[in-house]
């Protein structure tokens, strides 16, 4: 069960190496097939990459301090949709619930994390840093320039992670789509982080104002979900590929 695995880890993550481990071992903990270990596989990669250029961040402390705070919401939905799905983000749920739907490609469920962690966990993080800090970076700043330099590692890796999202019987989707950016083209990752970092400062905003910021977070959380579910359709013709290999 990932949630005992993240028990044993998730206390103990306070950097970028520790959120890099406790990824490494949900993906141990799954099998390949599993719809969460594709997100996972391209979120632990961007997670590498950003660290594995730590000198190169205007202000890496607090970069560090993001992505820890960032993937514990990961975490957070991995573990209690297994210990109780009613306390997911409603976000993450349609990922969760198609995990095992052989009719969706990989690509598709690594889009769909994406489309949960960055519209509505990402909004989020960046709101509780504010509340920590007291203010909300701003755009003439370090952070979020280097809040920008992160759009260029995602894009990098998402290339980089292609062909693998894309092989096997997903490969047939070159005849029966045109090309994978059909679904791409759905997922803009710079238009996204963007919106997301609007939408944190929105909800900065709204601190004087409890009951329409729940109301705003709510409503965000189901939007989300929609997106996902449509991220998520299953595609006739990878269930026709499966059917002529057997």
């Amino acid at each position: 069960m990932i949630d005992t695995v993240l028990t044993s880890v998730i206390g103990e993550v306070h950097t970028i190496h520790d959120v890099i481990t406790a990824m490494r071992a949900i993906e141990a903990a799954l099998p390949e097939r599993d719809g969460v270990r594709w997100f996972n596989l391209l979120y632990r990669t961007v997670t590498e990459a950003v660290q594995a250029d730590a000198a190169g961040w205007e202000d890496w402390p607090f970069l560090q301090r993001f992505d820890v705070a960032f993937a514990k919401l990961y975490f957070e939905a991995v573990t209690s949709w297994e210990s109780d799905p009613t306390r997911t983000a409603r976000a993450w749920r349609p990922l969760f619930q198609a995990r095992h739907d052989g009719n969706v490609a990989p690509l598709q469920f690594a889009l769909a994390g994406m489309n949960a962690h960055i519209n509505n966990d990402l909004v989020i993080a960046l709101d509780r840093l504010a509340q920590s800090e007291k203010q909300y970076p701003s755009k003439d700043g370090e952070r979020y320039r280097d809040f920008l330099r992160v759009n260029d590692v995602l894009e990098r890796v998402e290339v980089e992670l292609q062909p693998v999202l894309s092989t096997g019987v997903i490969g047939a989707l070159d005849v029966a789509l045109g090309d994978l950016d059909t679904i791409l083209a759905m997922w803009k990752v710079r238009n996204a982080r963007e919106a997301a970092w609007t939408n944190g400062e929105v909800v900065w905003h709204l601190r004087v104002a409890p009951h329409l910021r729940r109301e705003y977070l709510a409503r965000l959380d189901h939007m989300v979900g929609f997106a996902g579910r449509g991220l998520l359709a299953p595609i006739p013709e990878i269930a026709k590929q499966r059917s002529g290999l057997r």
